[in-house]
């Protein structure tokens, strides 16, 4: 089926970076769109939805508050829609919980029509004046034929399975983003380790740690961070999330852009302090019983490779610090390693030779986000992507509290005008000295 009208923008991927997107353009603009995703529905990383978790960035980050406080898509309005807003109100947190956060988004959804799930692109050229996407229409089993002026690439993050690790059984290793999935017949183990770091880590131990005393399975988490270390949430520290940070570090070299990074690791990769303190309170409690529960919490320590002894696995690790390797043996394994861009196969096919790069696998963008062509410089049809982003945008690139003001970025710069004001001077800490 082709459809030769030619939209606006299309978006790829709904997560919540282009859902923002989807429902910014829908409030304010007359803009055709189109948004595509291969899942059945909007859920946001399912596997990870565990019961009083909560978002580590406050309600204000929501889908579009940043950029429209009033508008009837934003989290207060949800929750005075679903005659929550006193329950709220009561709760007195500033963070919302994991599972209403998805459920608040899934009522976005439900409201925009432009977005399209059970559809996968498979391609994406570039046609001189517009681009064509191909669709895989996975409820009607037909390929799709769109036109589009520009392109919002939003396809997020996959799981990262480290060499050495990879091709075990689900049921007995699997990645932080299965955890839910699994938890059950996890539980039935009886030596569960955790490898890497990070929130994710904490969580799934402090789940575990939670539910120790009604089963029997020794608990371990190993991790090659130096510390089980917190994240940095500071009131100053935080003002690295804003808009005028992105705007000084985007003007750093990529040389010096990539030593930023390194030195803001821990506003970007710490453990919520909340998560930390309940995880220790409950290890204290244990403690008193001379019959506590069999931990082991050990850092500096690599997992550098997982195979399968007879109904075992024995894990290769390391003792970075101290430079001796050791086997650890465990029936169940989950895997804190984190996440990489999910970036398409076509992409490559199409655009890698047409684009600048900043290295062998950074792509140049734009400040409002935009890849650079090599040629035709000047075009008037824009390939945007809000995937992939840290080495261009810094630390808050997957930071939610970010994503509007991106979104406000791209709109505006669709449109030719100042749909939604661009907010700037927002903090009290500078980056350089006036020139």
């Amino acid at each position: 089926m082709s459809r030769q009208d030619v939209y606006d923008c299309i978006g790829i991927g709904i997560g919540p970076y282009n859902l923002s997107l989807a429902a910014l353009m829908e409030e304010k603009t007359d803009l055709k769109v189109k948004f595509f995703d291969q899942t059945p529905e909007f859920q946001w990383h399912p596997g990870m939805l565990i019961n009083l978790t909560d978002l580590q960035v406050p309600f204000i980050a929501d889908l579009v508050t940043f950029a429209n406080p009033q508008s009837r898509y934003s989290y207060l309005n949800y929750l005075h829609t679903h005659n929550r807003l006193y329950k709220f109100f009561f709760f007195q947190k500033f963070e919302m919980p994991r599972q209403e956060y998805n459920d608040y988004a899934r009522w976005v959804v439900s409201q925009l029509s432009c977005c399209q799930f059970h559809s996968e692109v498979i391609g994406v050229t570039d046609e001189g004046d517009r681009y064509k996407v191909v669709i895989d229409n996975r409820l009607t089993d037909e390929r799709e034929i769109y036109y589009a002026k520009h392109v919002v690439m939003g396809t997020g993050s996959k799981p990262l399975i480290l060499d050495g690790m990879d091709g075990l059984p689900d049921v007995d290793v699997h990645h932080t983003s299965k955890y839910l999935f699994h938890k059950n017949t996890t539980m039935e183990g009886s030596a569960i380790t955790i490898v890497g770091s990070g929130q994710s880590a904490a969580e799934v131990f402090f789940d575990l740690l939670k539910e120790q005393q009604n089963h029997s399975y020794q608990l371990t988490w190993l991790t090659r961070s130096e510390g089980i270390l917190q994240l940095e949430s500071s009131k100053l520290g935080q003002e690295f999330f804003a808009p005028d940070y992105v705007d000084y570090f985007h003007g750093l070299t990529y040389e010096k852009r990539v030593e930023a990074l390194e030195t803001l690791d821990q506003l970007r990769n710490g453990i919520d302090p909340d998560t930390l303190n309940n995880i220790y309170n409950i290890l204290y409690n244990h403690s008193v019983s001379a019959n506590s529960p069999d931990i082991t919490i050990q850092p500096l320590t690599e997992v550098n490779k997982i195979r399968k002894e007879e109904d075992q696995y024995v894990l290769n690790c390391r003792q970075w610090q101290e430079e001796r390797d050791f086997s650890y043996q465990a029936d169940k394994v989950i895997l804190a390693t984190g996440y990489k861009p999910n970036i398409p196969g076509w992409f490559f096919e199409e655009f890698e030779d047409k684009i600048v790069w900043e290295d062998d696998k950074k792509y140049k963008v734009s400040r409002n986000y935009k890849l650079e062509f090599k040629e035709n410089r000047d075009r008037d049809h824009h390939f945007y992507t809000v995937t992939s982003l840290e080495h261009s945008h810094g630390a808050g690139a997957t930071n939610l509290g970010l994503a509007v003001d991106r979104n406000i970025q791209i709109i505006n710069d669709i449109v030719g005008e100042e749909v939604y004001e661009v907010q700037r001077n927002t903090i009290f800490s500078q980056f350089t000295m006036d020139k």
